[in-house]
């Protein structure tokens, strides 16, 4: 029992660090995607937005208790 207490407490604290590489990670290849033009620009956009409602998604399922 006492593990579950740890792992409560550490949670968000992993979600704000994985919440923090995502926003690192898309920053970079937002970068290099805008140097590659506008075409390939509107599907970066819509396959970034369908891996973040991807990820939403899980995190909702994975924390409904």
């Amino acid at each position: 029992m006492a593990s579950d207490a740890v792992l409560e407490v550490l949670s968000p604290a992993w979600q704000a660090a994985i919440g923090v590489i995502l926003v690192v990670v898309l920053v970079i290849a937002g970068r290099s995607l805008a140097r590659r033009g506008p075409s390939r620009m509107n599907r970066a956009v819509v396959v970034t937005g369908v891996a973040v409602i991807g990820v939403v998604a899980i995190g909702l399922l994975l924390t409904a208790h």
